[in-house]
């Protein structure tokens, strides 16, 4: 059915038209080929702050083309007007950044220039997405698509009958801090821009981004604006504020109008090569090539069994875990490096966008095993940021560091790459960019903070949690968060040891095996919890757990399990197996988990999306928490894991508010493949993967040879349910297996992986010598 409904265009000048709207399609591309990409469904996380976006890109491509409504990081499900379609987004994330380029299509005259005033109304019934392709119909009778190569963003809009249609391209207003701009009309198809902004959470140091924009044909007039002019025929404008341009097309016969829009983090010579290497295909053959890529990511795991919404929510969270970090370097191999010089990438592709404090849970693991060539360049690029920037990052966006959140995530992000044989050729190089990060801290004029707390923590065995340090660079601060802190950089220790010991370095692993057990620091022998400690070495702060302080979007109760480098001495400080179980037990409510998982998961853990303190429950959505179900493995009740992940896993959902807290570049939607298929980096740094019942009767994995010779993986759990669950052997190539963990060398013989389940758990896995060993 269809039907008519009349909307007021809110764009300037705009007037009154009829709009036709489809049935509802909000879940499905506009086309079906029967292929996964069906089966991913853009719009989860689009509400309730999981801060995704359901506009397009191809897999880690630079741009990320998709409609902005008005929230601080793009889109929002609840949002009704869509102020333009921009080319930078950063999937999940919590704090404004990208947003370049807000493109909109509009008829009638223009008289307004900001977007918050011209944007144009929608609604959801009229809006499809899918891998690599969007389409929306717009107020005034409008018809927008987009879709998307590596390097460049290409819409199609298909106006009303009119000779006042209108593209406007915004320069000048952006989701970050817009510091300055310019535009230029260089022909009568061509638009060039650009764009310096900063922002991310607190203020960076400015970056530029440069774009090109061709139409497929001429337009008719033109015209710039500034601040609140507007100037007919005139080409240029440049300025702080907003700033754009605007074409109009005659669609009273060809009433459709393509667009080509390439970026470039280089210079305008490179947004014009990114432009030339989309070869000026059409929208129709971008779209499919576009699909083509989406279907051949995705293809490497095929699921059998499940339900049809849990396979929904799976290739979903696949999807998203691919969508960065993203491309940096052009189509000829030149990247801006972090010392905002000019490089030029031979022999692997750049890479940038790094919320390293989240992926190294999660991301990073899953790309290892699926898309490990992508993988090794993205540890490069890392690399290539100590060498030319002067240190390691700690969450770098394009050509800069943020210094959002706390500890040394980069060490085991690239510790991990180490030892699944992603840096041959460079393994003393990137050690020594670690030792260097590990040992000291960056010269003060410089924009990194690297470990902030350093000189400290290697003098007394803790960061000092000091409230009201002050504080100069932007971003956070590792003093304000001295608990959590410290048990993060005894993680990256325990990570660097074991890479300093295969190396040879065997002075420099004693020196950091010792420093990993600096956890050990922080228990509070009369509360039995970590607790942060001043500069004086006092206890900080309230003494009960739950209302702790220094503990970075958690609290002691959630940050009691960080210490994957040593879980058994963990378990040995808390008391023994059965105190620890007991701990555990209560952490996750599993007395009323095992009556109601999904009730216990939605009603009594923690649950809004920046509910970060004041609790002494699990929080699943947010990172401090990813590895705490696993602790279950090391205190001999295995069971327990597949009870609290598979509650959790009932978290994930097909729908807008489908995702557990911000998605963080994947790290979330990683943790929901990695969960569901039954293997999860347990000792991120290290290649030790914990074993729980997957929700899948059987997983495919098509692996890279280079690193996997037999070339797949086959997981399986015949039966395997809500009920059917529990783990009652493990079977390695047909031998039987009693471990609860597996590691990548392993995984790198084996063909089948396999899971005999039941209604009850069993005694697989309980031996003292079954749980993943301490590295220290």
């Amino acid at each position: 059915m269809r039907w008519t409904r009349r909307l007021r265009l809110c764009a300037a000048g705009a007037v009154v038209a009829s709009a036709l709207f489809s049935p509802p399609a909000a879940q499905a591309a506009e086309q079906s080929d029967g292929g996964l990409t069906d089966l991913v469904n853009p719009f989860i996380g689009t509400q309730n702050e999981g801060n995704t976006f359901p506009g397009v890109a191809v897999p880690f491509g630079m741009v990320q083309f998709s409609p902005d409504t008005g929230h601080n990081t793009g889109y929002d499900y609840t949002q009704h007007r869509i102020r333009g379609f921009s080319l930078v987004h950063l999937s999940g994330v919590g704090c404004a950044i990208g947003g370049d380029l807000p493109v909109l299509p509009a008829v009638g005259d223009v008289t307004e220039t900001d977007y918050a005033r011209y944007a144009a109304t929608f609604d959801h019934t009229d809006e499809q997405a899918s891998p690599g392709y969007y389409r929306v119909g717009l107020g005034g009778g409008i018809e927008a698509e987009l879709t998307a190569t590596e390097r460049a963003g290409v819409q199609r809009y298909t106006f009303p009958a009119t000779d006042k249609a209108n593209v406007l391209l915004n320069a000048g207003q952006s989701l970050h801090r817009n510091v300055s701009s310019e535009v230029e009309i260089l022909d009568d198809r061509t638009v060039r821009t650009q764009i310096t902004g900063s922002g991310f959470c607190r203020s960076t140091r400015p970056y530029t981004v440069y774009t090109v924009t061709r139409f497929n044909r001429p337009f008719t007039a033109h015209g710039t604006w500034y601040q609140d002019s507007i100037t007919r025929d005139a080409t240029t404008s440049s300025g702080p504020g907003r700033n754009g341009a605007y074409v109009t097309f005659d669609t009273t016969k060809d009433r459709a109008v393509e667009a080509t829009t390439a970026l470039s983090y280089v210079d305008a010579r490179g947004a014009e090569v990114n432009l030339r290497a989309t070869h000026e295909r059409s929208f129709a053959d971008v779209r499919e090539a576009a699909r083509r890529a989406w279907e051949d990511r995705l293809d490497d795991v095929r699921v059998q069994g499940g339900d049809e919404t849990r396979r929904r929510t799976f290739y979903s969270s696949l999807y998203r875990s691919f969508l960065a970090p993203n491309i940096g370097s052009d189509a000829d191999g030149r990247y801006t490096g972090w010392d905002q010089r000019v490089h030029r990438a031979v022999g692997f592709t750049y890479y940038q966008n790094w919320s390293l404090w989240d992926t190294y849970r999660t991301q990073v693991q899953l790309l290892s095993l699926l898309a490990p060539r992508q993988a090794r360049d993205m540890a490069i690029s890392l690399l290539k940021v100590d060498e030319q920037g002067g240190w390691l990052p700690k969450w770098g966006y394009g050509t800069v560091e943020t210094n959002i959140m706390s500890g040394d995530p980069v060490t085991p992000f690239l510790t991990h790459a180490y030892h699944q044989g992603l840096l041959k050729g460079y393994e003393e190089r990137v050690y020594r960019a670690l030792r260097k990060n590990a040992d000291g801290v960056p010269p003060a004029d410089t924009m990194y903070v690297g470990r902030e707390s350093n000189r400290e923590y290697l003098a007394n065995g803790f960061a000092p949690y000091i409230k009201d340090s002050p504080y100069h660079k932007p971003g956070d601060s590792d003093y304000h968060h001295g608990g959590s802190v410290t048990l993060e950089y005894a993680l990256s220790d325990a990570m660097l040891a074991r890479m300093a010991r295969d190396l040879g370095h065997d002075a420099d692993a004693e020196r950091y095996a010792a420093r990993s057990r600096s956890y050990r620091h922080l228990l509070d022998p009369s509360t039995g919890f970590f607790r942060a400690r001043d500069a004086s070495g006092a206890f900080a702060g309230p003494a009960d757990p739950a209302n702790s302080e220094g503990f970075h979007e958690g609290t002691a109760w959630q940050y009691q399990w960080l210490v994957p480098q040593d879980l058994p001495g963990v378990v040995g400080l808390i008391g023994g197996r059965k105190a620890a179980n007991d701990r555990l037990d209560a952490f996750f409510a599993y007395d009323r988990l095992t009556a109601d998982p999904a009730g216990t998961a939605r009603d009594v853990w923690v649950n809004g999306p920046y509910d970060y303190y004041h609790a002494d429950k699990y929080n699943p959505q947010n990172e401090p928490d990813l590895i705490a179900p696993y602790t279950y493995l090391s205190t001999g009740q295995p069971w327990k894991t597949t009870d609290v992940v598979h509650a959790a896993l009932t978290l994930f959902t097909d729908g807008p508010t489908g995702m557990t807290g911000n998605d963080d570049l994947g790290t979330m939607s990683a943790w929901d493949v990695l969960s569901s298929i039954g293997i999860f980096p347990v000792q991120p740094g290290y290649p030790t993967w914990g074993l729980t019942t997957p929700v899948f009767d059987r997983v495919d994995l098509v692996l890279d040879r280079a690193h996997y010779p037999r070339g797949r993986l086959t997981i399986t759990a015949p039966g395997t349910s809500d009920r059917e669950r529990y783990t009652q052997g493990v079977r390695v190539d047909g031998t039987a297996y009693e471990r609860t963990y597996v590691t990548t060398d392993t995984l790198r013989r084996l063909g089948t992986l396999e899971f005999t389940v039941g209604a009850r758990p069993s005694g697989w896995g309980t031996a003292p010598d079954a749980a993943p060993p301490a590295l220290t």
